[in-house]
């Protein structure tokens, strides 16, 4: 057996994706290292053919109240700090039905009071991991490790409660650990929850966002690797011909066809009249000669009935195909990726022509495959949440990584879709050009060697 062991930390189901599904594994066990995910999801990794031990237990209840005071005093501090109004946006309403939720905000609110500023901050992140120490769940967790003696832990995202008990008990033991930053717009949101040795990032300009929202982070901590998540699409036994995809997904090989990629209900609730609007604008273009269809992928963990009037009217152009992603719970981190999700995803890219949303990562996606991405800008007719617009969605801070607002075609209004269309699938290679130099500040290149880079940084680290 290797000497080296490494413990995949997956304290839910965000991780799959990025560490379970692509090569990650497997470029490991070719360095010699034995990998073991210590796993929170009700996903089972043996099929898969990995070995892997339940992570058992929960944090406490205080340590929720701590972690949720800690991201609100958080995003207060940047907003006074960077003098900017943004971070406010960031906030979510808690849950207010019933005496035991108002008895928890009542907690939370006294908390981010008295542990306001840099100070009140640092006394948090104390609080945070003293409080876990005190459960039964770091006891397990630290029996755990004494048993296995793993030489690395590397947690898979860095928001999860789950693994501040894990990581703790690492510490105290003295096994490195490293936490992975899993998304591109994570770092503004407050979200930093764990505390680790080493902080994976996708790119300079993640490192350098590290060390803007959290100083306490030495450059040295950083490693730069960029994400796996894109590795699939550079498989070529993922691929699948036209014909096959076209007769899987009851497609018509006569037409071309556009993603309408999904949001979820909070980040974009005028998705459905956005979708209607596109379909009325491929309706006319096909009026006059065109042969368009739309292919809708909706949001994975939307299972709500909003858009089946609108599939409904415009059957004959709207395609749905669902992404394949198992329910195995009620709450949105118990809906889960599936590995031939990755394949059906990267079939869908590579089978049509452009992708249309609200703000989504998929423009990186598409600018792999040499495809534009269209944003939807304005506020569609009889909108669902008056207090919500696309303005507000790309005023975020991650936006501001574009480094020429021409990296995507806007639809700035409704009536400028069907022109915006053609020139997409047209005239598109200056905004193809442009997206992959977003993609190149957003993610380290080559994307498809993330994996071998995250081993090298491992073992430099060992």
């Amino acid at each position: 057996m290797s000497s080296k062991k490494l413990f995949i930390l997956l304290p839910d189901g965000v991780g799959l994706r990025n560490f379970a599904f692509t090569s990650f594994v497997e470029t490991g066990v070719k360095a010699g290292w034995e990998t073991v995910f210590w796993n929170k999801t009700p996903f089972s990794l043996k099929e898969l053919g990995y070995r892997e031990i339940s992570l058992e237990g929960k944090p406490r209840a205080f340590t929720d109240l701590l972690k949720r005071a800690k991201i609100i005093s958080e995003l207060n501090f940047f907003q006074k700090k960077f003098n900017d109004p943004v971070y406010g946006d960031y906030k979510f309403p808690a849950a207010s039905k019933g005496l035991k939720n108002k008895l928890k905000n009542l907690v939370v609110d006294f908390l981010v009071l008295s542990h306001s500023g840099k100070k009140g901050l640092q006394r948090l992140r104390k609080r945070l991991i003293n409080s876990e120490r005190k459960s039964n769940y770091y006891k397990a967790c630290k029996a755990v490790l004494e048993k296995e003696k793993p030489d690395f832990i590397f947690c898979t995202n860095q928001r999860a409660g789950h693994a501040i008990a894990p990581l703790t008990a690492a510490a105290d033991l003295n096994i490195p650990t490293a936490t992975f930053i899993f998304s591109w717009d994570n770092l503004p949101k407050a979200t930093m929850v764990v505390e680790t040795d080493y902080y994976f990032a996708w790119s300079d300009y993640m490192k350098k966002e590290l060390l803007k929202f959290y100083p306490y982070i030495k450059p040295e901590q950083i490693k730069i690797t960029g994400t796996p998540q894109f590795e699939p699409h550079f498989d070529p036994l993922l691929r699948k011909t036209q014909e096959t995809f076209f007769q899987e997904n009851n497609l018509d090989p006569d037409k071309e066809y556009i993603c309408f990629s999904g949001d979820d209900v909070t980040t974009s609730p005028n998705d459905p009249q956005y979708l209607k609007d596109i379909a009325e604008a491929v309706q006319n273009l096909n009026r006059s000669g065109r042969k368009l269809g739309i292919i809708f992928r909706r949001c994975p963990v939307d299972f709500s009935g909003r858009y089946e009037e609108v599939l409904h009217e415009y059957h004959d152009i709207i395609t749905p195909v669902a992404p394949k992603w198992k329910k195995l719970g009620e709450r949105w981190n118990e809906i889960l990726p599936t590995k031939e999700d990755l394949q059906l995803q990267m079939n869908t890219i590579l089978h049509t022509e452009a992708v249309v949303n609200v703000g989504s990562s998929m423009v990186f996606d598409y600018a792999v495959f040499d495809k534009p991405c269209l944003f939807l800008n304005y506020q569609a007719e009889n909108s669902q949440d008056k207090t919500w617009s696309t303005d507000k969605i790309y005023n975020f801070v991650h936006f501001r990584s574009m480094p020429d607002k021409d990296a995507v075609f806007w639809l700035n209004t409704r009536e400028e879709i069907e022109a915006k269309l053609v020139m997409a699938l047209n005239e598109n290679s200056h905004i193809i050009s442009k997206a992959k130099k977003w993609f190149e500040i957003i993610n380290y290149h080559p994307p498809q060697k993330a994996s071998e880079r995250i081993w090298g940084e491992i073992e430099t680290v060992i």
